[in-house]
């Protein structure tokens, strides 16, 4: 029989594009070769990006920054043409103007990658992120309707149990670990969408995806798990793998994976 063919999909907020640039962005695009790679936290305008960074050789490249220069931002990078790409695209000003997201078509599914609020140590944010997240799930839910598989992937900037976080006593009155956060999250899955890669690894502790830049904090694997691939259950019988890569350096978020059978 022959090989089966995969497609890998990436996510990973980079922290500002230019400095991950710096840290060796490209020698990891180049080695890893992601067929579709979803950026998040770009914090760009796309001219302000070197070349080899805003066109590398084999990518199709679209960014949508926010209007606040070095704020937010999201990108895509795709070896695969998708058939149609949608900057930001949930039809409110307030979401598309701080660059959040990117949904592109791949026929089977539609890509959307993601960067949700932060709800600020004041918590000031909190609603605004919630606005967002279920601007998201109600956009993906119409999708599903018409036939689309769904693909979420992003910084969710939730943990949503006290598994995906290493310290989630102390956190449960500070965002990103809030009950009405978590809860959001619960109402992704009960909408039928899977959390793929704790589906998989459903009792496995310390797979974080993001760590404090305090001073020894990522070498301890005191971190959160905040970034995700979220699919719909028509999906599912084609994933081959989830993996966060938790070595890959040049950001305080590392890039996670999904691998997809494209047969």
């Amino acid at each position: 029989m022959p090989e089966k063919e995969s497609l890998h999909l990436f996510s990973w907020n980079v922290n500002g594009l230019r400095a991950c640039g710096r840290k060796g962005f490209l020698d990891w695009l180049e080695t890893v070769k992601p067929d579709v790679l979803g950026l998040q936290e770009t914090r760009a305008l796309p001219e302000q990006l070197e070349e080899p960074i805003r066109n590398p050789d084999g990518y199709q490249v679209h960014f949508h920054p926010a209007d606040k220069k070095g704020y937010s931002g999201v990108g895509l990078y795709s070896r695969v043409e998708p058939q149609r790409v949608v900057l930001g695209g949930l039809g409110n000003p307030a979401f598309d103007s701080e660059g959040r997201l990117i949904i592109a078509d791949y026929g089977d599914f539609l890509f959307y990658t993601g960067y949700f609020p932060n709800g600020g140590n004041d918590l000031s944010r909190v609603p605004y992120k919630l606005e967002f997240s279920e601007a998201v799930l109600q956009h993906a839910e119409a999708q599903r309707r018409s036939g689309k598989g769904i693909v979420i992937c992003g910084d969710v900037n939730t943990a949503h149990q006290e598994i995906d976080l290493a310290n989630p006593k102390s956190n449960k009155k500070n965002t990103g670990f809030l009950p009405e956060e978590r809860e959001w999250v619960t109402r992704l899955l009960d909408h039928g969408y899977i959390d793929i890669f704790r589906k998989r690894n459903p009792d496995a502790e310390g797979h974080y995806t993001w760590w404090s830049n305090r001073p020894g904090v990522r070498e301890r694997n005191v971190g959160w798990r905040i970034d995700y691939f979220i699919i719909s259950p028509d999906l599912e019988e084609k994933v081959v793998n989830a993996r966060i890569h938790p070595d890959v350096m040049g950001s305080d978020h590392c890039p996670i994976e999904l691998e997809l059978d494209r047969n």
